[in-house]
Parts: structure tokens; sequence; C-alpha cells
């Protein structure tokens, strides 16, 4: 299946949708950090990438578009807890496949997944 990595800086958040991918057969890493994050799309081959917008050190719109000059390929779902027209504007202006509002529903997840991956 997919190489997926997830940006949450809420492990748990994070953790819950590691093991909904986990179990739909997509190979699923996790971070909380920014920096490692970024790091790890540098070094692996990613064919998705699920971003909370907000985050400790920065925001998921500056990660998107750091994934964006690493692979303009790569496919990008936006997460976020905290709704606002002009963050969904910003993701999907820079390419992001999809935008949901947390706590995102398992079978929403999987849904937007499938979608993000078939493009």
């Amino acid at each position: 299946m997919a190489h997926i990595f997830v940006l949450d800086d809420v492990l748990d958040a994070a953790v819950l949708t590691q093991r909904i991918l986990t179990k739909k057969g997509h190979q699923v890493a996790i971070f909380t950090d920014e920096q490692e994050a970024l790091q790890y799309a540098m070094n692996h081959q990613i064919d998705l990438a699920i971003l909370d917008i907000n985050l400790k050190k920065t925001n998921g719109i500056t990660v998107l578009e750091e994934l964006r000059r690493t692979d303009p390929a790569i496919r990008v779902i936006m997460l976020t807890g905290y709704p606002t027209i002009e963050t969904a504007r910003q993701a999907l202006s820079l390419g992001a496949a999809d935008y949901c509002v947390k706590p995102v529903d398992k079978r929403e997840l999987e849904q937007k997944v499938s979608a993000a991956l078939a493009d």
C-alpha cells in the first residue's frame, strides 16, 4: 500500500491516525516535531503526508511549503481542530488534496486517504 507520514503536535492523535491507516495496510510513520518530519520526508519516498495545521514550532502550512520544495508531487491532507477559511484556502492553494476538521471520523479519514492516493 502507501507510505504515509503523519505530523501532529498531539502524540495521541498521531498514534490514532497511525492505527487506523496501518489496519488498512499502509506503512505509517508519525512525528510530533516538524524538523524530524521534514528530515524523514527528505530521506524517504512518501506517498502522502497528513499534517496538522497547528504545530509546536511552526504550522502545517509552512511544513506543506517545505514539502512542496522537496517533492512537488507529494500528496497532502491537512488536519485542524481550529478551522478557518483562510487556512483552508492556503492549504488548498498550495496543493493539499483535502482539508479535515478534527476530530476526524475513522471512516472519513479512510475515505480521504483513499481519494488522495487515487489522484
